[in-house]
């Protein structure tokens, strides 16, 4: 988990300092209606990470394998009103609910990587698979917001 914890320390940093450098008008404009634009593609990073940082702290105590609940991300982006919200606000949130993410990735033992998690799928796979794929899913939206 160190590497994973490292990257995401990483992705922090370089995106807060992103989108505190960045227009208004660059992080509010959409390639078309239909879209998300930066805005609202961070207010679907916070969306992913308060479902996440709930996935795991529950699996500490609920029974396994323990069942990964979808959420519906376009509808929450629209309900939370990213495209019009303060920026400043929505970027310190998202900065803060990763730093908690980041505290309880370093409290994880060996053993409790080990938690098994169920898709809805039926798929069968780990904490450590959960909380890395979370990282990456990050790392791949902060590239969309800053290509």
């Amino acid at each position: 988990m160190t590497n994973t914890i490292h990257k995401l320390n990483q992705l922090l940093e370089s995106g807060r300092n992103y989108f505190s450098k960045t227009s208004e008008y660059e992080l509010a404009k959409k390639a078309s209606p239909e879209k998300w634009s930066k805005k609202e593609i961070l207010g679907h990073l916070i969306d992913s990470g308060i479902n996440n940082l709930q996935r795991f702290t529950e699996i500490q105590f609920d029974s396994k394998p323990f069942k990964i609940r979808k959420y519906n991300q376009d509808e929450l982006v629209k309900v939370n009103n990213y495209q019009h919200s303060n920026t400043k606000e929505i970027l310190e949130f998202w900065y803060l609910i990763n730093n908690r993410i980041k505290k309880v990735m370093e409290l994880q033992t060996e053993d409790s990587l080990t938690y098994k998690i169920e898709f809805e799928e039926g798929n069968i796979s780990d904490l450590k698979f959960l909380m890395t794929d979370y990282v990456e899913h990050l790392e791949h939206h902060l590239n969309q917001i800053m290509e």
